[in-house]
């Protein structure tokens, strides 16, 4: 797989079906590889790594009703009380992060109402805080480590 914009981790793999997976650590499975799937394990790596958030707060790929439609967000961060805090947008590394990407994490965001939003294909990361009093957000370095 392509070498991405993260921190060098280690994954398991496995052959299934004449196709690579890799084990999933929040949803304790082995996922068939795709571009997209390898930024999701790696940005689930750097939540845990580098920003020190307990697999225990960390959800990933669940289904999210919008309206009368169903959609799926690929990572969701609480914080210790079950609010969520943060959610990720994965795209595949070939994706290029644009204001479509912005507009889909911020239709996810009215129903989720997160404090933090980080927007990656592997290569380019963009983090944002909102800020719901003046109804904007403000685009951050990096997210926030874990507090309790």
């Amino acid at each position: 797989m392509q070498k991405l914009n993260f921190p060098q981790y280690t994954f398991r793999f496995k052959n299934s079906e004449n196709k690579i997976a890799a084990f999933d650590e929040i949803r304790k499975k082995f996922i068939i590889l795709t571009p997209e799937e390898w930024v999701r394990l790696h940005t689930v790596q750097y939540l845990i790594s580098e920003k020190k958030y307990p697999k225990s707060l960390i959800n990933v790929e669940k289904q999210l009703k919008i309206g009368k439609r169903i959609k799926r967000y690929d990572v969701v961060v609480y914080n210790s009380k079950g609010d969520i805090h943060i959610i990720v947008e994965c795209k595949a590394p070939a994706i290029k992060i644009t204001q479509d990407t912005f507009d889909q994490i911020a239709r996810y965001n009215m129903s989720l109402d997160a404090n933090y939003l980080m927007v990656t294909n592997g290569l380019d990361h963009h983090f944002c805080q909102l800020d719901y009093e003046l109804e904007k957000y403000h685009f951050l370095p990096s997210l926030p480590e874990y507090q309790l």
